[in-house]
């Protein structure tokens, strides 16, 4: 059974990323987690020091509010799905997103978050919005970023670009591998370089991937003389894609994508569903 974290704000954005979980996975075995998140803001240090018991109720009414919206939320996919293979539990927690995400993560011993995404209008958040952004860079936890809008189709094909850098785990891949099983999905390995061919421990780690994903269909693609984002556009022009994955390391193109203001530049918009794993959980 998969443990899968659902964070909500109770959007129309977060609902639609609950629906893609609940279609990704209907004939799995699955608990959803489906957490939701407040901190109040009191603005008034002096008054928030003379009036504890005013505080103390605001934070009750909110929780309550949370609470009854995630039981109205529960009501809404067990309505809807009605699927035997689903378990449901809810989390209402006084707590940031991120802090509250990296408890659940070992508590629960999470396999997956999926969460919506909505990119702002800043250009150093035009491919996820703040909340993806913080959980992906925090958290050690494969995220699924679901694109505001994006209704769910069957993975067929998937989208994995690399630069053989990391050396694979069966953890690494065992998302992709579920995933791909469920739909015999087709992996598309999209190697892009500078100009150059494959150093020795860049071909081992290749070859120790092609092992992982032994029993998963796939084919392996080679492009140089093109930075990622480019090259990720251009495969997309030939084959369209259902999903989107990438490791997430240190110093690659992934990592820049959070820090770099390049987004706007090198025209790389996120359309699919973006599964980002860690290099290290």
């Amino acid at each position: 059974m998969k443990n899968i974290l659902l964070p909500t704000d109770f959007s129309e954005n977060s609902k639609n990323a609950i629906n893609y979980a609940l279609e990704l996975f209907n004939n799995e075995p699955c608990k959803f987690y489906i957490l939701n998140t407040y901190t109040p803001i009191i603005y008034n240090y002096d008054y928030q020091m003379s009036s504890g018991a005013y505080i103390g109720n605001v934070v009750d009414v909110i929780r309550n509010n949370s609470l009854e919206a995630l039981n109205d939320l529960e009501k809404y996919v067990i309505e809807k799905y009605n699927n035997p293979k689903h378990e449901f539990e809810l989390i209402s927690s006084f707590s940031t997103l991120t802090d509250e995400i990296d408890l659940l993560v070992a508590q629960k011993n999470l396999d997956l978050i999926i969460m919506g995404t909505k990119g702002a209008s800043g250009v150093e958040e035009v491919l996820f919005g703040t909340n993806t952004i913080h959980t992906i860079k925090k958290v050690k936890c494969p995220v699924l970023a679901i694109p505001d809008g994006f209704f769910f189709e069957k993975p067929k094909d998937i989208l994995f670009p690399t630069d053989y850098k990391i050396d694979y785990s069966a953890k690494h891949l065992d998302i992709l591998e579920t995933i791909s099983s469920i739909y015999n999905s087709k992996v598309h390995i999209l190697h892009v370089s500078l100009n150059r061919d494959l150093n020795e421990e860049e071909n081992t780690h290749k070859n120790k991937l092609d092992n992982l994903l032994n029993s998963i269909h796939k084919e392996f693609y080679s492009v140089k003389d093109q930075e990622i984002p480019q090259a990720i556009n251009e495969f997309q022009k030939s084959t369209y894609v259902h999903m989107l994955m990438m490791i997430k390391n240190k110093h690659t193109f992934l990592e820049n994508l959070f820090f770099k203001k390049v987004i706007n530049q090198i025209g790389f918009h996120l359309t699919v569903p973006f599964l980002v794993v860690p290099s290290n959980f």
